[in-house]
């Protein structure tokens, strides 16, 4: 695994990202520090999680994996802020009041000192701009947090953060986490075009279109026993379409006329991109990681990746609730 620059910052990374939301969840502890130590055996060091994944179970988790193997010094570790963690009317969204309240959370639950990147899940209409930004802008001063960034904000929302931090002389994003794989091109019309002015780092999720390039889904056929598509009704809204199971036929056939697995394609399309910075990866087990980690020996050419069969440029298939506010990835 190769170390990147995130974005402008001056922090490097692996080039890709393990992705914990599976943890205390379809992993048990066992399981996730099984695939916590393949990922760092690998050469892994970047590690993303999130406030509300398992209503804070899987930070625990990823915390208790730290301590035990006492690595937080060679770990980059980046978690979120959003999520509703309890019933009151202020246990979330991008408020100060709830930044400040689950900053304290997080850090208690991964048992650190400081997390390296803090970012907002998502955009808030009810919170103005301002707020967010200078909440964010006093945890770096505090010392709670070195960088910021930010995930599912639209190219506009984007600027608008972007805008306010830099006139307001407050801490600005370094990095953008939104959702990018075969079935879900949607960055590319308006996010890419601001992260390549503004020189962020791409930390993309859902490379796999949450199972749908995998193969498993089939037309005609029952959703496979729980599967996400079956278990979760937004990622069915997003991926679950005729468009989508009929190139991902020919997605999963044209990895094998490259003597790849469907995964491993499947991250090699997203890493052919030169401007994403480091994909992250999920998994169950550590058989899925390590398929996919296969990847990183197979790099596509330009030629090669427009060959992949994947959803007209600028577009996404079915639905795209990832920017609802209601929505939970």
């Amino acid at each position: 695994m190769k170390s990147v620059q995130l974005g402008k910052s001056g922090l490097k990374v692996s080039n890709v990202c393990l992705g914990t939301m599976t943890f205390a969840r379809e992993a048990d502890r066992a399981e996730s520090f099984r695939i916590m130590d393949a990922y760092a055996e690998a050469g892994g060091f970047f590690l993303d999680t999130a406030n509300g994944y398992s209503a804070g179970a899987t930070e625990e988790t990823v915390g208790a994996w730290i301590r035990e193997r006492g690595n937080r010094s060679s770990i980059v570790l980046a978690t979120k802020v959003y999520s509703s963690m309890g019933p009151g009317p202020n246990d979330g969204g991008l408020s100060r009041y709830h930044i400040m309240n689950e900053v304290d959370q997080s850090l208690r639950r991964l048992q650190t000192d400081v997390i390296d990147l803090y970012q907002i899940h998502r955009w808030h209409p009810q919170t103005p701009v301002d707020e967010t930004a200078r909440a964010l802008d006093d945890l770096v001063r505090a010392g709670k947090v070195r960088y910021i960034g930010c995930s599912n904000l639209r190219g506009y929302q984007l600027l608008l953060f972007l805008q306010r931090q830099r006139s307001t002389l407050c801490e600005s994003f370094v990095s953008v986490q939104p959702p990018y794989n075969a079935l879900n091109r949607a960055i590319e019309l308006e996010v890419l075009p601001v992260v390549e002015r503004e020189g962020l780092a791409v930390i993309p999720y859902n490379p796999l279109a949450a199972g749908m390039l995998t193969g498993k889904y089939r037309r005609n056929a029952e959703l496979p026993k729980g599967a996400r598509m079956q278990a979760h009704e937004f990622y069915n809204r997003r991926y679950y379409t005729d468009e989508a199971l009929e190139i991902a036929e020919r997605f999963v056939a044209h990895a094998r006329e490259l003597g790849m697995t469907p995964a491993q394609l499947a991250l090699a399309w997203v890493l052919a991109d030169p401007r994403i910075t480091a994909p992250i990866v999920g998994a169950r087990s550590v058989e899925q990681l390590t398929d996919s980690l296969c990847a990183l020996d197979r790099e596509l050419s330009p030629d090669e990746r427009a060959a992949v069969p994947a959803i007209t440029t600028g577009r996404w298939v079915g639905e795209d609730p990832v920017y609802d506010a209601t929505a939970y990835r």
